[in-house]
């Protein structure tokens, strides 16, 4: 019987990477621990203290030489710290302030197309100014609306480099 090589194909694999509010890659325990730490405005020895544990420790639980017990990770909880986001790179509900939990608990009530719209001006890093109006671009090949807070359309839209007026 003849011996035959079986075929080997690559299989792409995605996933998404826990990253912080400047989109740097945090895939570790150690990582988020630093950045919860930094968060929170604490030092390595304030942070260590907190848990009764030396300065030495907690560098090797931001270095991921050791992980940090379950005891240590309770009294940290204490001050703020999100352990759910530490250890699984996810955040915990109870780690949000309460405007940013009225802000999600509104937004899952909210109807699709206000969802959407909210997510638009959010990507487009829009803020009302204090006349009300508002304007939700793109780049270079996104559209531009105007208007005001109350979606009220003025003026024309931009797509790919021509304005037309409406």
């Amino acid at each position: 019987m003849p011996f035959v090589v079986g075929r080997c194909d690559l299989i792409m694999v995605t996933k998404k990477l826990p990253v912080n509010l400047i989109g740097e890659f945090l895939v570790s325990i150690g990582e988020r621990l630093r950045e919860e730490r930094e968060r929170l405005g604490f030092t390595q020895p304030a942070f260590a203290g907190l848990a009764e544990t030396t300065k030495k420790s907690q560098i090797d639980y931001e270095k991921d030489v050791t992980q940090p017990k379950a005891g240590y990770l309770a009294a940290i909880t204490k001050v703020g710290a999100d352990v759910q986001y530490i250890v699984t790179g996810m955040r915990s509900a109870q780690a949000l302030s309460s405007d940013e939990q009225e802000l999600l608990a509104l937004f899952r009530a909210a109807p699709l197309e206000v969802k959407a719209t909210i997510v638009a001006g959010l990507k487009g890093g829009v803020q009302p100014s204090s006349g009300s109006k508002i304007s939700v671009g793109g780049s270079f090949h996104g559209q531009v609306v105007e208007g005001d807070v109350t979606n009220t359309v003025s003026g024309g839209m931009h797509i790919g480099g021509k304005t037309r007026e409406k």
